[in-house]
Formats: structure tokens, C-alpha cells, sequence
């Protein structure tokens, strides 16, 4: 298996990350799979999700040519509504099938839950539209759980769709705390805090 390497994005990188997605665009509606459109997505978006959130690129090797990317937010109200800081948010995962090695999208989300891990929250979180069964089943195999729906997703595209949440838990509670402990995560949280924010996944599930 191919080594990858992981860096964070940089303004230098906008141009790549415009045509990542284009390109996952593309493909998509070549297999049939209503997700993404060519040209929704320029530099402005990426632009702003420097300044805001984090962006990650995968390498093939530390010199290598770019294999893929990523987006990490630690907030999502759009799709998961106002949230006690315990979770990471991954957004447009995309590879460069001309150059990605097999397992690279595995990998990437692999990272993103570390990334999430070390700043002591515990859920790994994504969506993707309700209609698509393939994408959804590939973030099962990879171990993320469906916690419920959002029937009108305003994808920040100019159009809304029924989208599917799903998470994964990076840390449980003790080890959450610990790290909060240590000054890694949002201290807002210690103590009590974690069981609100237990109570709350509860509430989704029974309410989404």
C-alpha cells in the first residue's frame, strides 16, 4: 500500500481543491450518483473554509502529487443544529482517482477521526444526501452509524435536500474528559457537560 502524507491546506492550494471537486463532480454523475455538480464550488467557498474551519490534502508520500482532501468543522448548525462542542464534522472527502492509491478515502477519514480525537471531542460526524445508498453504505463499512435525517438541508448550493447523519465515536467519555482535562479540547465541558451532551444524542435519535 502506498504511503500517504497529510499537511493542512494552504491558500496556495485553492486551485487544486476547486478542481478536486469538480472532478469527484464529474465522476459522480457518470456513475449515475446525485450528489455533487460541476462549478457549485469555486475559490471563494474554499477560501472562506480556510479562514473558518480546516482543510487537510493527502499526499502520495510527503513530495508526492496530491491524492485527495478533506474538510474539518467543528461546528455543522446547517445540518445538526446548534451542538455542544463535542463532535468534528467532515465535509467533501474527495480523491484523485488518476493518482489516489486503493484505501485512500479510508484513510483520509482515518485521519479526520484522529484529527477529532486530539482535540478531545468524541463523534466523528458527516451527511450525505438521503438518495445516495452508496455512499451511505461506504461510510457504514467504514464505521459510522445513521442517527437520523434532515428532510431540507440547505447545502449552501442555491438548493435543498434530504441529507442522512451519521457519526462515529473517536473517544468515550472518560478519555473525552481526560484530554479535555489536559487542555486539548473546550473546557466549557468538563464534568456534567459530557452527560448533557449524552443526553442529547439520545434526543436525536429518537427525534430526527
Amino acid at each position: 500500500m502506498s504511503e500517504l502524507s497529510f499537511r493542512s491546506a494552504g491558500e496556495s492550494d485553492i486551485p487544486v481543491l476547486v478542481r478536486l471537486r469538480d472532478e469527484a463532480a464529474r465522476w459522480q454523475i457518470s456513475q449515475g450518483i446525485a450528489q455533487w455538480k460541476p462549478g457549485e464550488l469555486g475559490e471563494e467557498h474554499f477560501r472562506a473554509r480556510l479562514a473558518d474551519s480546516e482543510i487537510w490534502i493527502a499526499t502520495v508520500g510527503p513530495d508526492g502529487p496530491v491524492a485527495g482532501a478533506w474538510e474539518l468543522w467543528w461546528d455543522d448548525p446547517a445540518a445538526w443544529g446548534p451542538q455542544p462542542p463535542t463532535a468534528g464534522y467532515v465535509h467533501r472527502l474527495m480523491t484523485d482517482r488518476l493518482v489516489a492509491p486503493a484505501g485512500t478515502g479510508r484513510r483520509m477519514l482515518a485521519h479526520a477521526e484522529r484529527r477529532v480525537r486530539a482535540a478531545g471531542r468524541s463523534l466523528c460526524r458527516l451527511d450525505c444526501r438521503a438518495n445516495n445508498p452508496r455512499l451511505r453504505a461506504y461510510y457504514a463499512s467504514a464505521g459510522f452509524e445513521v442517527v437520523g435525517e434532515h428532510p431540507w438541508k440547505d447545502g449552501g448550493v442555491g438548493r435543498r435536500f434530504a441529507a442522512t447523519l451519521l457519526q462515529k465515536r473517536v473517544l468515550d467519555d472518560g478519555q473525552r474528559l481526560a484530554e479535555t482535562a489536559r487542555g486539548t479540547g473546550d473546557e466549557r465541558f468538563v464534568g456534567g457537560d459530557a452527560r448533557s451532551a449524552c443526553g442529547w444524542e439520545r434526543r436525536l435519535r429518537a427525534t430526527l
